[in-house]
């Protein structure tokens, strides 16, 4: 097995370097490789803001990652008044982190700040439920949907972030973009866009949250993009954690005993997304034999056991299996070379040909897709960018073949993912009348049964159609000083405030 460790990581495996151990004041430094967009928690769709949320902020409700139970937070109670309005009782005596009293005002502030369409949240998908609020009394709201979503717990226990009214006024979106303010347990002291962040212990956070007490004093969030310089920093101490280190990186650094390597699977899948509704204009992908053609080129269990490794599996279902209505029983694509080259035949394309592929991650998982598609006659050039940049470019219609991962914001439904990607909106590059319709009745529904089979007709047509071609899903490799008290989850959410240092 070859490890390519180069630059100041080898000279620090060479040298033997120790990492430091935490001073006395309890600080916890971490690094991650891709900068935030803005700090504003409904702006940010990346999976470090979805981290960030959990830190600065507090939602109605909390879903504990052990137990999957639902438990309140700043909400102590809710009911169901009819299928849709939900009437939520509210915790008395929490404090924003500016010292603003949090109460039924700024549930309704912020209900009805998110269902604005003007107010362009990011992703849409996760408010567009939401009709609006209004105030029973000052620690009683109700929420309004638009027709009934059963998953509207799951999303309040996740994403749906509680903001302060009388601060909003004051500083509006591009107040909360760089100096947020929230109830969570942590609370932002220092900031400097793209490489760092500072977050201090919320002196006033309240004892009855189910976050718990932390203990960790400071927080120190270090922007870091080469993994090669974060694996260094960490070596010589100048970070505590880091996470998404590779299989071969991961398995060098078992031996260190200062540090701790541990492997977790995450809701998070990668897939293949076409063009299949000509938004980009004609391609070969508007053929369902092409698309069929890639899907048989792909060894994705051949990556998941050379690259990814750990505790990813292949995926034949356009949504995660833990999530709820995940029907994973569809027709699914055995790698073989062979037949793809027959079915680009028979669309006419004998010789194969040649297409743009944007990818805006793992770019060796990226590559050996290219190198598995040339094999059968597809050439690939590799459009490889920020994740932001292709995201609006999908968004606009402008890629026609992709390679991108999505994490469902750990929010274990199904409508957190295929109901994003397939139901009209700006991802959907199928635009399946049939699809959408299936997915609405989905998400709309109220017996669990229904549901599921209207989840299942969803994600039967994907696959059919290969609207997709799911991957694999994700695991991630996290190290860290061997100090440090800190658990993985599954839901792809580092928890810093249930951290400690031994």
């Amino acid at each position: 097995m070859k490890f390519l460790i180069t630059g100041t990581l080898t000279a620090a495996l060479l040298l033997g370097a120790t990492g430091a151990y935490p001073d006395d004041n309890g600080d916890l430094t971490v690094a991650f490789p891709r900068e935030l967009e803005t700090l504003d928690a409904y702006q940010n769709s990346s999976r470090e803001g979805v981290i960030l949320g959990r830190h600065l902020w507090d939602g109605l409700i909390y879903r504990s990652p052990e137990t999957g139970e639902y438990v309140g937070n700043l909400a102590t109670d809710w009911r169901w008044v009819d299928d849709t309005t939900l009437e939520v009782d509210l915790r008395e005596g929490v404090t924003f982190h500016n010292g603003e009293t949090f109460n039924a005002d700024d549930v309704v502030f912020t209900m009805n700040y998110v269902a604005d369409p003007e107010t362009g949240v990011n992703p849409q998908r996760n408010v567009a439920w939401i009709k609006g609020a209004e105030k029973v009394d000052d620690y009683t709201a109700r929420i309004l949907l638009h027709a009934p979503f059963p998953a509207a717990l799951e999303f309040l226990s996740g994403p749906v972030v509680m903001y302060p009214d009388e601060y909003f006024a004051e500083v509006g979106a591009a107040g909360m973009a760089t100096a947020p303010v929230g109830t969570g347990p942590y609370q932002l002291t220092d900031y400097t866009q793209g490489e760092r962040m500072v977050l201090e212990l919320n002196e006033s956070y309240h004892a009855d949250s189910p976050k718990g007490t932390p203990e960790i004093g400071t927080i120190v969030w270090r922007t870091i993009p080469e993994a090669n310089t974060q694996l260094a920093e960490l070596i010589s101490g100048g970070v505590d954690w880091i996470w998404q280190v590779s299989a071969d990186q991961a398995e060098r650094l078992e031996t260190r005993s200062e540090l701790t390597v541990t492997n977790e699977t995450t809701m998070r899948i990668g897939y293949l997304g076409f063009d299949a509704s000509d938004r980009f204009g004609d391609t070969p992908f508007d053929d369902i034999r092409v698309r069929k053609a890639v899907a048989h080129a792909i060894n994705r269990q051949g990556i998941v056991d050379n690259l990814l490794r750990g505790a990813s599996i292949v995926v034949n279902s356009a949504c995660f299996p833990s999530q709820f209505g995940c029907d994973t029983d569809v027709t699914s694509y055995d790698y073989d070379p062979e037949k793809a080259r027959a079915l680009l035949a028979e669309a006419g394309y004998p010789d194969g040909f040649e297409t743009s592929f944007s990818a805006y991650r793992n770019r060796d998982y990226a590559e050996a897709m290219m190198s598995d598609l040339a094999a059968v006659g597809i050439t690939t050039s590799l459009e490889y960018s920020k994740y932001a940049a292709m995201r609006d470019r999908v968004q606009a219609g402008e890629v026609p073949f992709l390679f991108m991962t999505w994490g469902s914001f750990s929010i274990n439904d199904v409508s957190a993912i295929t109901s994003n990607f397939f139901k009209g909106g700006p991802d959907d590059y199928a635009r399946d009348e049939n699809l959408i319709a299936a997915l609405e009745e989905g998400d709309t529904v109220t017996d669990p049964a229904a549901r599921e089979a209207a989840y299942s007709t969803a994600l039967n047509l994907i696959a059919d159609e290969v609207y997709w071609v799911p991957l694999f899903s994700y695991n991630t490799n996290y190290v860290f000083n061997s100090k440090l008290d800190f658990t993985p989850t599954a839901d792809e959410i580092p928890r810093f405030f249930g951290a400690s240092w031994q």
